[in-house]
């Protein structure tokens, strides 16, 4: 038996190391392609970059159907304090792991797995200084300064930001991708729109009250496409939260323990509540449920 696991190993280990020079082998042919079918000399690539900006530009501009919205200042004064608030994210992570590992601060908050990171006091301030100075008359309840003053305030009918500088804060200072700034308005305390920029995917989530969902600047409609699927065709999200104790670890597992003895077709915890319900409204997952313990979402 141990002859046949290590031939079999040895199969496994060669059978991988084909994959990768297959792999690779593909990669230098379309490398040498792309070499020849186009002119990599410094005008041409400096085509490239305007191509690749302009693209950019243009999956992060306010798309066309909004541009006549009722909340276009308060739209793109979001739109572009997300992209600022992302680039402060991206600079730490793209460090994370390796020689030239940035540190940050960390700052607890109700525990030891409930924390802040400098980037998240330092986007929030960049965040709120700037709707300060263009909506002084408009409220803001942000996730770190809730925190710093122990509770959260009450939403009123006065136009109101919500603000969460760095969602999926655990997965950012682990360098994990799915992580995000969320910037909201309510009226009315009613949420009329949202902006959501997960720099490390390159993802900019908009929507308007009345006006429907973007993801870079395109028109959003899985949610609803998937909005008669099954639980067993459907993928459920939940998000564990910070409680730990042995009754509130029992009903949250439970809770999932029920799911896949109904039926599912997978479950996923992502680690960003934001992210879990942009990809709801793209339908790259069906369901999100929370709130079986104290592990419930709050306003951002």
């Amino acid at each position: 038996q141990t002859n046949k696991m290590s031939k079999g190993n040895s199969f496994i280990n060669a059978a991988a190391a084909i994959g990768v020079v297959v792999a690779s082998s593909l990669y230098i042919q379309r490398l040498q392609k792309a070499v020849k079918d186009r002119d990599l000399s410094k005008d041409n690539d400096l085509n490239l970059k305007e191509e690749t900006s302009s693209a950019d530009e243009q999956k992060f501009s306010v798309p066309k159907e909004l541009k006549l919205c009722p909340y276009i200042a308060e739209l793109e004064l979001a739109i572009r304090l997300s992209l600022e608030a992302g680039a402060n994210m991206l600079e730490h992570y793209e460090t994370v792991g390796t020689e030239n590992q940035s540190s940050i601060s960390v700052m607890t908050k109700g525990s030891d797995i409930d924390f802040a990171t400098e980037i998240d006091t330092k986007n929030e301030d960049l965040v709120i200084s700037h709707i300060k100075s263009k909506f002084p008359k408009h409220m803001i309840i942000g996730e770190e300064t809730s925190a710093a003053d122990g509770n959260i305030p009450e939403l009123t009918d006065k136009p109101t930001w919500i603000i969460d500088p760095v969602d999926g804060t655990t997965n950012f200072a682990s360098g994990l991708p799915l992580t995000c700034v969320s910037i909201g308005l309510c009226v009315n305390k009613e949420p009329v729109m949202g902006v959501v920029f997960a720099p490390m995917t390159n993802e900019l989530y908009i929507g308007v009250k009345d006006h429907g969902a973007y993801r870079n600047g395109v028109r959003i409609r899985g949610g609803y496409m998937n909005s008669k699927k099954t639980l067993e065709e459907s993928i459920v999200c939940f998000e564990f939260g910070y409680s730990r104790s042995g009754d509130a670890v029992e009903k949250m597992t439970s809770a999932v323990t029920n799911i896949l003895n109904h039926g599912c077709k997978s479950c996923k915890c992502l680690g960003s509540g934001v992210l879990d319900l942009c990809y709801v409204a793209r339908g790259s997952i069906d369901v999100v449920y929370t709130g079986v313990v104290d592990e419930g979402w709050k306003p951002w």
